[in-house]
């Protein structure tokens, strides 16, 4: 069995959540796999390595899961981008909506230095809105995003090209 078949049995599917017609895709049952789990941030940094981020991006929360895991394995410094209200220091914003509603996110004002170099990193790409949003925050600091990475992609949704983005990583697509 390949290492996408290997991440596809262990993604729970849970129909009509957090709203009727979308199935949430379950990571949990990965990450309780040791030998799974690393297999998954190992080939991530295989893919990403390339790329020479100074920083690992992680969207909030399991974003924060996969990228601070992935700043451990690749030795840069993670960032760590939230939902509005949770960080405590001056920050910057950006309100996006997504498939089931609208979010703010935000990031500490001085997180990034003017032209570090940034991988973003997330659970899950569907429709993009929330990297784009990422994206958007990281620009405003002066970051150069390098690439974007995931542990799944919605392919069917067509975020790809509205990320107008070429280093994009994902392990496994529905």
């Amino acid at each position: 069995m390949g290492l996408e078949a290997a991440i596809k049995e262990r993604i729970r599917n849970i129909p009509d959540y957090p709203k009727k017609g979308i199935i949430f895709r379950d990571i949990t049952p990965l990450l309780k796999d040791k030998r799974m789990f690393a297999a998954c941030i190992d080939e991530l940094a295989a893919r990403t390595v390339g790329f020479k981020p100074d920083y690992i991006v992680g969207i909030e929360a399991r974003g924060f899961i996969v990228g601070s895991a992935l700043a451990y394995k690749m030795g840069t410094g993670f960032i760590p981008i939230r939902k509005k209200g949770k960080l405590p220091y001056d920050k910057v914003a950006r309100s996006y909506s997504l498939e089931y509603g609208q979010e703010t996110i935000e990031m500490h004002s001085d997180a990034i230095e003017r032209g570090s170099k940034v991988l973003i990193v997330d659970d899950l790409l569907a429709t993009g809105g929330t990297t784009l949003a990422a994206m958007d925050l990281v620009r405003q600091m002066g970051g150069n995003i390098v690439g974007l990475a995931y542990m799944i992609e919605l392919a069917d949704l067509n975020a790809r090209g509205r990320l107008g983005a070429d280093n994009v990583v994902s392990l496994v697509k529905y």
